[in-house]
């Protein structure tokens, strides 16, 4: 607005007067959940009402074919796991199995973190892991299992051996594409600091890619477990020795099928609690803690 006098004034907005509402006006703002919504808000809840569902589909269907030496019933196989996990060989055989897992894990992870720690502060090792990951991750681990029965004999030192082989190369290229995604700005802070070798990666790339660290541990697990389950068939069937493997080569000679799913049901078992417990676990105060996932 323009006054007499020739002077720009702001324009003249009118009053008004806010006025509280009452919340009844807007319906129901806030409702506390039931017990029902409560529980099925856990995710382990759900989970396990998805195994429960699958337990008894796999009931129905056993009880319809009628056949336990084909498909036996759910009720069959969990009698004969807990038989065998409380009076037979399955606890032993779980425990050789576990024994030589971590034993051959640990062995991958550690020559994992020397390769990648070479390929981040060398040329030559960043070379070197993307040739030898280019070479020996797309062999299968089990088709090394005549080599190393050649080389090291019957026994534990022939499992581990395709262990290392299983979970090196999925670690190694997991960690070093992760090393390769952090940015350059914390690259760069680090190297301010005077921050050289192992030091730089242990406080600078590894919390930053420690999403593509976990998933290559993942991975790195999931191959390891399967390459000596399938590692200790053959063992089973050359020394008569050996975990879980055997346990189910050795019940299905015997034409014991409910036992053979026991071992299988095991072994899913095992592989449930390591995803969803432990890693669950390292997820939880790592990444989830840091904000880097959801």
């Amino acid at each position: 607005m323009i006054d007499t006098a020739g002077k720009i004034e702001p324009p003249v907005r009118a009053e008004f007067e806010l006025r509280d509402v009452a919340a009844a006006q807007f319906g129901e703002v806030e409702r506390p959940l039931s017990a029902f919504e409560r529980v099925w808000n856990q995710a382990w809840v759900r989970r396990a009402a998805i195994v429960a569902f699958l337990a008894l589909a796999w009931e129905i269907y056993g009880r319809t074919l009628d056949n336990p030496l084909m498909f036996p019933p759910f009720w069959d196989v969990a009698q004969a796991l807990w038989h065998d996990f409380v009076k037979g060989p399955l606890l032993s055989r779980m425990t050789t199995t576990l024994q030589v897992l971590i034993l051959g894990y640990s062995a991958g992870l550690a020559i994992a973190a020397v390769f990648t720690t070479l390929a981040v502060s060398t040329r030559f090792g960043n070379d070197l892991l993307s040739t030898l990951t280019a070479m020996f991750n797309p062999l299968p681990a089990i088709a090394l299992l005549p080599l190393a029965l050649l080389w090291f004999g019957l026994g534990i030192p022939s499992l581990v051996f395709v262990i290392i082989h299983s979970v090196l190369w999925a670690v190694a290229l997991n960690t070093h594409t992760g090393f390769k995604s952090v940015s350059e700005t914390l690259r760069m802070a680090g190297q301010n600091f005077g921050l050289r070798g192992v030091a730089y990666v242990r406080k600078i790339l590894i919390p930053a890619a420690f999403p593509s660290i976990l998933a290559g541990l993942k991975i790195g697990w999931a191959f390891a477990w399967r390459t000596l389950i399938a590692a200790e068939l053959v063992f089973g069937v050359s020394s008569r020795s050996g975990g879980l493997g055997w346990y189910i080569f050795e019940n299905r000679n015997l034409l014991e099928t409910a036992n053979v799913f026991a071992g299988l049901l095991t072994v899913i078992v095992i592989g449930l609690f390591v995803e969803g417990v432990i890693f669950r676990a390292i997820e939880a105060r790592t990444v989830r803690r840091w904000g880097m996932q959801r």
